[in-house]
């Protein structure tokens, strides 16, 4: 059996989520020790990096897009017309799936991400759940039908039964 390539996570946020980001991400953890994801997100940018070509990198290359959807990244003009855009391209077009993940309410129905279905469960923002935890555990199994879908997508494309 032929061993699957690691899957890139791009985080797209505000920075007033930075917080919510850092509890999801940690919640990715085992994920991560068993080299299924490699999560990245803005603040791992070097000093002395570009910081936009170095963002463009991931939106336009990572497998899963995870958009953290509060009034603020609403509000982000960045988030909202240049990660946002160039994420829904991707995902229309197949080379990405892209998630919604509701942290904070907001409306958020009628945004150009409001037809996909949206984490976690029922579109219930993170922070109205009564466990964060348990939130943002839901996400996490979101996030793993997700790359099964790249898993099974990759699978296919090799001719892999």
């Amino acid at each position: 059996m032929v061993c699957a390539k690691m899957k890139k996570i791009f985080f797209s946020y505000s920075h007033k989520d930075e917080d919510i980001r850092d509890k999801l991400d940690t919640q990715l953890s085992l994920l991560k020790r068993r080299g299924v994801i490699e999560a990245w997100h803005d603040r791992a940018i070097d000093v002395g990096s570009e910081l936009d070509k170095e963002i463009d990198e991931h939106v336009r290359n990572d497998d899963i897009i995870l958009l953290l959807i509060s009034p603020d990244f609403i509000a982000s003009d960045y988030c909202f017309d240049t990660e946002m855009k160039v994420a829904m391209e991707r995902h229309y077009s197949g080379d990405a799936i892209v998630m919604p993940i509701i942290i904070r309410p907001c409306d958020w129905q009628e945004a150009p991400f409001g037809k996909l279905m949206a984490a976690p469960r029922d579109g219930r923002p993170v922070t109205l759940w009564e466990n964060q935890d348990s939130a943002f555990l839901d996400i996490v199994d979101s996030i793993k039908r997700a790359l099964n879908k790249l898993s099974n997508k990759s699978a296919l494309s090799r001719g892999e039964e």
